[in-house]
């Protein structure tokens, strides 16, 4: 274990040819995305297939709190990885390790503290959801035991973001991996065999989320002479000026994703009540934007970790470099997925039905969605700029401005003003990108990332 230890985690980001390390460290992040997408589908099949209605919608409404849960460990993850790239950039190793104990504590005591409140109010929370009193058992069966992997799902996400922050991201694509395994065999083994229903699917979860854990867990331990991380409840010790970083990024992060997700909410509901043609065809064109997105979400999470690590070494053209040369790439990818939809739009959206009125209806989706792909595409990279310089204010207006002021905005006016109806919604969400794209381009060039801190005080370069 010793000789394993010694192995060097991560990469320096701060050196080399730019596209050697820009590719390298953005396709595990967007093959880790693919694998989370690809075993949340697989889950949806088993559930379709094999439970009965109230199974069903047990899991659907009793995961509702997960879906909470989730964007929020991913937003002080993702603050936590802006902090130890800039660390790592500006080789300040003591702060470096102070800062990976405090987002560890932070999402461990965290995860604690939301499973003992799920536990004690999961009854309120399924009132509140009005869960169908023929599937309330299995509900309660789903969130009781999917709390309690409340705190694994915490601390992977925080391993993860320490892990993308000093440059390695290979790791978390192998623990993904490890997870969707782990949750499609017992999915199958429960569910199938056993006929477990919500019950079955829960632990099946639960373990996932343990086993992924498991596995980050054990990686740090082997190499902690890298993280400072001693197996002890001393570790577990909150440096003042790390954890006030770490706030002053993950809230504005958590909270617009909750703003996000309900104008989501909304904009779906609208459409829904346009009928069950309209309503299928937009369920199934999510789907395949959450598919053809994945590059362009995981690109802003590469972008901001190595705009952290340049800019905390002080090189502000190669960090400017990394967002042109993403840029780039990313565009060249939305133009490849918009081919692909334009010529096979039939065959893309029967991947996921055989419904022919779908399937025709899924034409004029995939109109808008050419364009979508387009602006995500454009702001992904720019946007990574934002946040790897540490801008959380920037970050969460240009969150409200895409997903409540614009999605929702030009959504309603489209539907109602103009009469466009549902399809005012789907052009809404086509341009919703575009108002934010512009905003962080102009921050961008703008330069004024370059005088942006997260420290009072610049850190200094360190020896451990």
């Amino acid at each position: 274990m010793a000789a394993i230890g010694t192995k060097k985690v991560g990469k320096d980001l701060t050196e080399g040819p730019i596209l050697r390390k820009l590719v390298p460290f953005v396709l595990p992040i967007v093959l880790a995305n693919l694998v989370q997408q690809l075993y949340g589908i697989v889950d949806l099949i088993v559930i379709g297939k094999f439970m009965g209605p109230t199974g069903t919608v047990g899991v659907s409404v009793g995961g509702e709190i997960n879906d909470i849960i989730l964007p929020l460990a991913g937003a002080f993850a993702s603050a936590g990885q802006i902090l130890i790239a800039q660390l790592v950039g500006a080789k300040a190793e003591k702060k470096k390790e102070k800062a990976i104990g405090t987002l560890l504590s932070l999402m461990l005591f965290a995860g604690l503290f939301i499973m003992v409140v799920v536990l004690a109010l999961h009854s309120v929370f399924l009132r509140m959801l009005s869960c169908p009193a023929e599937a309330y058992g299995q509900a309660v069966n789903y969130m009781i035991i999917t709390a309690f992997g409340i705190p694994f799902v915490m601390m992977y996400n925080a391993v993860c973001g320490v892990l993308r922050g000093m440059g390695e991201s290979n790791r978390p694509f192998i623990f993904i991996c490890i997870a969707a395994a782990a949750n499609i065999v017992m999915d199958i083994i429960l569910v199938v065999p056993f006929h477990m229903e919500a019950a079955g699917t829960a632990i099946a979860t639960l373990i996932s989320q343990m086993a992924s854990f498991a596995a980050a867990f054990i990686f740090m331990y082997q190499r902690r002479e890298h993280f400072g991380f001693k197996l002890s409840l001393s570790y577990l010790k909150i440096d003042g000026e790390s954890l006030k970083i770490i706030l002053k990024l993950g809230i504005p992060q958590a909270v617009r994703s909750m703003f996000v997700r309900f104008s989501m909410f909304y904009v779906n509901s609208s459409i829904n009540s346009y009928g069950l043609v309209v309503s299928a065809t937009n369920s199934v064109g999510n789907k395949l934007m959450s598919f053809l997105e994945l590059y362009s979400s995981s690109f802003m999470s590469a972008c901001s970790a190595m705009v952290g690590q340049n800019l905390g070494a002080k090189k502000h053209d190669r960090a400017l470099k990394m967002v042109w040369y993403s840029l780039g790439i990313t565009i060249g990818i939305a133009a490849v997925a918009a081919a692909l939809l334009f010529f096979f739009p039939s065959q893309m959206y029967g991947i996921f039905t055989n419904d022919p009125a779908v399937i025709e209806l899924g034409h004029v989706y995939i109109q808008m969605l050419m364009v979508h792909l387009f602006f995500s595409a454009f702001i992904a990279p720019l946007q990574g700029m934002v946040l790897g310089s540490g801008n959380s204010i920037l970050n969460f207006i240009i969150g409200i401005i895409d997903g409540v002021i614009c999605k929702v905005g030009f959504g309603v006016i489209l539907a109602y003003v103009f009469n466009m109806g549902y399809l005012g919604f789907w052009w809404g969400t086509a341009f919703s990108r575009a108002i934010p794209g512009l905003i962080c381009l102009i921050y961008v060039l703008s330069g004024k990332w370059k005088n942006r801190s997260l420290f009072k005080e610049p850190p200094k370069k360190e020896e451990t």
